[in-house]
């Protein structure tokens, strides 16, 4: 038995489906790794490049307009002369840029060494004490404000030397900031951490070592960062006046003997120097802190 097909009923009232053309979509391919990374460096060499070249006009510019004032063309060609030989040595007095830059480093790292064996525990101390803080925070708050040059003639008198003068410089200049920072990190450690410490009963050294060391770590690095900066900084100007080797004395010997030239070269290779060691502290910085990861 062959059962009967059914018929489709068109309405020639009800309007029938339209077919909508959608214009072609273009999909846009994501750049590779290698152009991301030339898109990022581009972005940061290229404004570092504008800046460089501005101060470059400036200094032609002002080379133009001032007497004396070397140009930045002679004085790359006098830094080319310079850095042939950094390291020559014909007396106490003469001696290559390279000696003197690795005099004042020596310098400060005995100054900041000593400065960070000081001021670190007892930015611990001061942040975990009440007692030790109210007796040390008035006498930070009267010595930081101290120009650093104000404590050179204090060396002097103590050491009765000029070598141990500047590094005693270098050490009370660049002690504050690792203590304020250190004591702060300390005091803002969560209540809950101390807390859990003390229902373990876990001694003070276990506290200090387990739970405020790791905890302060980054306020710890930002205030060395702050103190390798000013140590730096505090060494030119004192070996300005102390003497013998270091680059503070090479840029006053040089003005002595009016090479403004490789005074404008000593000032570049301060700040290269200062920059580096900055760097440097910044990447151990990252490395170490555990709100970056």
């Amino acid at each position: 038995m062959t059962l009967p097909q059914k018929k489709t009923i068109v309405n020639p009232e009800v309007p029938q489906g339209e077919v909508i053309l959608l214009p072609p979509v273009q999909v846009r391919r994501r750049p590779s790794r290698f152009s991301r990374q030339l898109r990022d460096v581009v972005q940061r060499v290229v404004p570092a490049i504008l800046g460089l070249g501005l101060l470059v006009i400036a200094w032609q510019l002002a080379a133009i307009n001032s007497k004396g004032f070397p140009t930045p063309l002679s004085t790359l060609d006098s830094a080319l002369t310079l850095f042939a030989d950094p390291f020559y040595n014909d007396g106490p007095n003469d001696m290559g840029i390279g000696w003197n830059v690795l005099a004042s480093l020596q310098r400060v790292a005995i100054g900041f060494g000593l400065a960070a064996l000081v001021g670190i525990p007892l930015g611990f101390l001061i942040g975990r004490f009440v007692f030790i803080s109210r007796m040390f925070t008035p006498l930070i708050a009267l010595l930081r404000p101290v120009s650093p040059l104000a404590w050179l003639p204090i060396g002097l008198l103590l050491f009765q030397k000029a070598e141990p003068a500047s590094s005693w410089t270098i050490f009370i200049c660049s002690i504050w900031p690792m203590v304020i920072n250190t004591a702060e990190g300390v005091k803002r450690i969560p209540a809950d951490y101390l807390n859990v410490a003390r229902v373990l009963q876990l001694s003070e050294w276990t506290v200090m070592r387990r739970i405020l060391f790791p905890a302060v770590l980054p306020a710890v690095l930002t205030g060395v960062r702050l103190s390798i900066g000013i140590a730096w900084l505090v060494i030119v100007a004192a070996e300005m006046l102390t003497g013998g080797v270091g680059i503070g004395f090479w840029i006053w010997n040089e003005w002595n003997n009016l090479n403004v030239e490789n005074i404008l070269i000593a000032i570049v290779i301060i700040g290269v120097v200062g920059l580096l060691l900055e760097q440097g502290l910044m990447l151990i910085a990252r490395r170490f802190s555990w709100q970056d990861k």
